[in-house]
Parts: C-alpha cells; sequence; structure tokens
C-alpha cells in the first residue's frame, strides 16, 4: 500500500491479493467431512461411502456347507469299524468255543466221568488178576472189557502168562489206586491209571510192585471198552 495526500491506496487489488496468497500457501488438501472422533475424513472414505456397496461381514452364521461330506465320511468309517469289531469278536468267541478245554466234558460232566472212571478200572483190575487155575476167566473176561489194539496186545502176551502162572503157581492180583479221566468227549476217553500189583509164589513171599498207564477207552453199546493201553 502506499499512502498519497491523505488517502491510503492499496497497490494490489484484494481478489488478486487472496490469489497470490492461494499460490504461496500450495495445494490445498482435498475437502472432506469430519469423523465420529471429529477427525476430517477424505470423501469416499466414510462408512458406506457412497458407493452404493454395504459392508462385508465379518461374522458366519450356520455351518459350513463344506462339512457334510465329512460328516458322512466320518459315520461311513465308523460303521465299517464296528462291522469288522463284531466279526472279530464272533471268530473269538466260536474259537474259544471250539477249544479242547471246552469241549472237554471231564471239566463239567462229573456223572459221565464217574461212570468212565469205574468201568475202566474194573475192566484192567480184572484183566490183570489172574491165579493158577482162573486164567481161562481172566482170558474170557479181556475179551468183554478190550477191543482194538488193547486186546491184540494182550492176547499176544497172554498165552506166556498162562504158562507162568500154571507152572510156578502165580497168582496175581491187581487193584486200581487212582483213575483219573484227563479227557472226555462224546464217545472217547483218555485216563491216567494207576495201579498197585502184588505177585504171589506158592512158597514164597509175596512182591508188590506199582504201575501206571495211560489208556483210551471209547462207549461202545452203552458201555466202556479199553482200546489202547500204553504203559508209562
Amino acid at each position: 500500500m502506499r499512502r498519497t495526500a491523505g488517502t491510503t491506496v492499496a497497490d494490489t487489488p484484494p481478489d488478486l491479493e487472496a490469489e497470490e496468497a492461494t499460490k504461496r500457501e500450495g495445494p490445498g488438501e482435498p475437502d472432506g467431512h469430519e469423523g465420529p472422533d471429529g477427525h476430517e475424513e477424505p470423501d469416499g472414505q466414510g462408512e458406506n461411502a457412497g458407493n452404493g456397496q454395504p459392508e462385508e461381514a465379518t461374522g458366519t452364521t450356520g455351518a459350513s456347507p463344506r462339512r457334510t461330506p465329512w460328516l458322512r465320511v466320518l459315520a461311513g468309517v465308523l460303521t465299517v469299524a464296528l462291522l469288522a469289531t463284531g466279526a472279530t469278536l464272533f471268530v473269538m468267541g466260536q474259537r474259544l468255543r471250539d477249544t479242547p478245554a471246552t469241549s472237554n466234558h471231564a471239566l463239567t460232566d462229573t456223572e459221565a466221568t464217574d461212570r468212565v472212571t469205574g468201568e475202566v478200572g474194573s475192566a484192567l483190575s480184572k484183566v490183570f488178576s489172574y491165579g493158577p487155575r482162573s486164567t481161562a476167566a481172566t482170558k474170557a473176561t479181556a475179551k468183554r472189557v478190550l477191543a482194538g489194539k488193547a486186546l491184540q496186545q494182550y492176547a499176544a502176551l497172554y498165552g506166556q502168562v498162562e504158562k507162568q502162572a500154571a507152572d510156578q503157581k502165580l497168582t496175581l492180583t491187581t487193584q486200581v489206586v487212582h483213575a483219573g479221566v484227563t479227557r472226555l468227549g462224546t464217545g472217547s476217553a483218555h485216563l491216567l491209571v494207576f495201579l498197585d500189583q502184588v505177585y504171589e509164589r506158592e512158597g514164597k513171599a509175596a512182591t508188590t510192585a506199582a504201575a501206571q498207564l495211560s489208556v483210551t477207552a471209547e462207549l461202545r453199546g452203552g458201555r466202556w471198552v479199553v482200546v489202547e493201553i500204553t504203559s508209562r
């Protein structure tokens, strides 16, 4: 501004001054509006900034559709596992029922066990007891209570026994001390038999001996018959 006689005259018009100030300060900040916190937000950056598009939801609603196939697969696997387990248990149970211990009636049928023990014990006592004048009766008894391999072995040896009994006046008395059934089926039995035998010769002292036999018997015609004898 310059002064003239009592008058102040502006060197530059007001409009020109404002334009020059603007140029000196540089370009202004883009127009915006104040946000909720009092700070100015640029246009287009505020909530629902005029583009017509709603903000993307951050939460989830409902189960994901991808889970359904996995649930079906899991159910199928569990079903197969249960079926396999059931089949395994069935096979194990069948094997358990078929084991020798469960099919051995000597462990469960006391009456049948006592019967086979009594009949086999009586048969052995008779066929291994004889005297100088009773060998024929003993031979006849052996044919009733022995069969198969046991009868064949007995017949092969008894010829010599008959002669000795007659010549040496020999008497043999056999008594079953204990007989145990080791296995009993529906038609066969295996036994372990302990015997005490007393030998007597005319004019001499008696001699006592012990014997142990493994015996196999079979149920024939409603009675137990010894089919095999093995000395132990």
